[in-house]
């Protein structure tokens, strides 16, 4: 089955279910309302799932050769004691890859490089959707309209056109924290691949890169639109007394580079990522908090199982049926744990409540996080021939 597909939004689910669906010989035009394809953000850890993902597209090689393996580091509190290790070489020997770091914007680039120039277009809003015909989507871009087979609602978190296919589900909700990051200005001598340290209502946690430079985040319980006028200055006095290399990483960084971004995630299930010939993907289709690092990871699986359904299945409705039956099921779970995993962590903040976390984390076995880990990371992709 051939046809032509239309994918709204260029982030990397986006990306990845263009790749997809060229792979298997469809015709496939992204459009992006950003005027240039996303290159901000900070950095990402891809677990073996996503690494699985980008295998089934072609583009895993190139990914693993830029990133960074993730062989040590852990979770510590804030004075630097150790609560639980990781173990990235137990990880390898179970899965055939550690987690890897790597900055969005290389990963960005290396899934623009595998698709042709002339199939993305940038600064192009998707005010709506032409569904009156029962075999045909029609896409207006600009001036002009897009006939297609299948479009993919790629658009993020707060997606538009989840909004128009489902307008009677709430939306997106904040999570009830903030994140700050950026990507350090130099190189830093780093005992750690990396490290998550939790205090009360606070988290930090760094990603080392192949450059030697590394991406931070800073995750504060806050109210939602909550901003500061020098934010790395408060992040400076709020995490100064913490163990090194955490005030050595915001030293490291530029004013101009801190990102600073409400997290909000879909609590609310979709009852399906489907609708006639569209299919929802990525953080359209189940925004989660990032405690588990799985929200890209989940949107890769996506990519690779939305081209396998179209490409095995006899109709457009039977794949997107097939997907939605193989996805739903698994990105809510893993939504879930996340969320969960984030009321365990950062979002702690009762002295008598952080001791007893802290206890049980430093007296369970290390192959206790690394069981934790598969539990999400084990996946296998489909073919896609």
């Amino acid at each position: 089955m051939g046809g032509t597909a239309v994918v709204v939004g260029g982030g990397i689910g986006g990306l990845a279910a263009a790749i997809g669906l060229r792979r298997i010989g469809w015709d496939v035009r992204v459009v992006e309302r950003a005027a240039t394809l996303a290159d901000a953000g900070a950095g990402i850890s891809l677990h073996a799932n996503g690494l699985r993902a980008l295998d089934a597209l072609g583009v895993g090689a190139a990914v693993r050769s830029a990133a960074r393996p993730q062989y040590t580091g852990g979770t510590r509190t804030p004075g630097g004691g150790w609560l639980a290790r990781m173990d990235g070489a137990a990880l390898e020997r179970a899965l055939g890859t550690p987690i890897v770091g790597i900055r969005r914007a290389v990963l960005h680039r290396l899934l623009r490089a595998a698709l042709p120039a002339e199939c993305l277009h940038t600064g192009v809003t998707v005010p709506a959707l032409d569904r009156s015909a029962p075999d045909r989507v029609g896409v207006p871009v600009g001036d002009a309209v897009l006939d297609a087979d299948l479009v993919v609602a790629a658009d993020g978190v707060g997606s538009r056109l989840r909004g128009l296919l489902f307008p009677g589900h709430p939306g997106p909700v904040y999570a009830g924290s903030t994140v700050l990051r950026a990507v350090t200005d130099r190189a830093l001598e780093l005992s750690g691949d990396f490290e998550l340290t939790w205090g009360g209502g606070a988290e930090f946690g760094h990603i080392a890169f192949a450059d030697g430079r590394a991406e931070w985040h800073a995750v504060l319980t806050a109210a939602a639109g909550v901003r500061h006028d020098d934010p790395l200055g408060m992040l400076r006095r709020r995490f100064g007394g913490w163990h090194d290399p955490v005030p050595a990483l915001l030293d490291a960084t530029r004013p101009k580079d801190v990102l600073h971004h409400d997290i909000h995630e879909l609590a609310t299930p979709l009852r399906s990522f489907v609708a006639g010939r569209v299919a929802l993907l990525g953080d359209a289709a189940h925004a989660m908090t990032p405690n588990l690092g799985q929200g890209a990871c989940q949107a890769l699986e996506d990519a690779v199982t939305l081209a396998a359904a179209v490409a095995t299945e006899p109709s457009v409705g039977s794949a997107l049926a097939r997907y939605d039956a193989e996805r739903r099921p698994r990105s809510q779970a893993v939504a879930r744990a996340a969320r969960q995993a984030g009321r365990m962590g950062q979002r702690l903040s009762h002295p008598l409540a952080v001791a007893l976390r802290n206890t049980a984390l430093r007296l369970a076995p290390s192959r206790a996080t690394t069981r934790a880990i598969l539990r999400h990371a084990d996946w296998t992709p489909p073919s896609l021939g």
